[in-house]
């Protein structure tokens, strides 16, 4: 049977919940794309489940395991030979859907395992191009059975046997609706990001007020001096002021959980 690319099946696999602000947008992107949506939602109480069954998705209930089991378990629901992971606010360009139709088309080295793919952050309608926020590229497109996101609580990605390129075209992160979003978001991953270095057996420097004082001096510095986020505006000041904020939460949230403690409000 003919695929919409031409080359071997593509599955497309989705998780979400209470996405109703940009998942017609993603669906839209990658319907003339993919022979298969697979749609895994873990309770949306707005109208994300309407809007998916709308682009004819397969559509799944899954009650949420954590960023990256929820995203292997829409994948294992797959059947096509290559994977494209997306989140429900990522956009593929137009000039992405030809990239990677052509890529298929022509098909793809065996060696090859994955591609990387550009992605442009977006504060509300507001692009960031600079500043540590881009090209920001994550391994999305990978073939089924070579490809799984690590275990990881937060910052999840994923893992290949064999080499990994990266395309030339973005994908469009819709991430936040303003730059309180992005900064309550931030707290989350903090809280998230320490859990996790205290469970792998952070060492005491990682939690240590020195590394809190040095890091995010360290990450402001280079975000904005080293990445250029000084010549992109007041937006990119202002998001790498909570980033840096972002490092020095994360480190205090790790020093109350070794300390015995619950993460609490830094």
């Amino acid at each position: 049977m003919p695929t919409k690319t031409g080359g071997p099946p593509l599955s497309v696999t989705i998780v979400a919940n209470n996405e109703e602000r940009t998942v017609g947008e993603v669906l839209r992107s990658v319907s003339g794309l993919a022979d298969e949506i697979v749609f895994l939602d873990s309770g949306s109480t707005d109208r994300t489940p309407e809007i998916a069954r709308e682009f004819g998705v397969c559509f799944y209930h899954q009650d949420w395991l954590g960023f990256a089991a929820q995203k292997n378990r829409a994948i294992e629901l797959a059947t096509g030979e290559w994977i494209l992971s997306l989140d429900a606010d990522e956009v593929l360009t137009p000039a992405l859907q030809a990239e990677i139709r052509e890529l298929l088309q022509r098909g793809v080295a065996e060696e090859i395992a994955g591609f990387k793919i550009p992605r442009v952050l977006f504060i509300g309608d507001s692009p960031v191009r600079g500043g540590g926020f881009y090209p920001d590229a994550q391994l999305r497109l990978f073939r089924r059975h070579e490809g799984r996101f690590g275990p990881r609580i937060v910052h999840e990605s994923v893992k290949v046997e064999g080499r990994v390129l990266q395309l030339k075209n973005d994908m469009l992160h819709y991430a936040y609706k303003d730059v309180e979003d992005f900064a309550q978001t931030m707290d989350q991953y903090a809280r998230l990001s320490a859990q996790h270095y205290f469970e792998h057996g952070s060492t005491a420097w990682r939690a240590g007020r020195v590394n809190e004082v040095l890091s995010p001096l360290w990450t402001m510095f280079y975000r904005q001096i080293v990445r250029g986020g000084i010549l992109q505006g007041r937006l990119c000041w202002r998001l790498n002021r909570i980033y840096g904020g972002y490092v020095r939460k994360k480190i205090r949230y790790l020093r109350d959980l070794r300390n015995g403690k619950n993460a609490g409000p830094a």
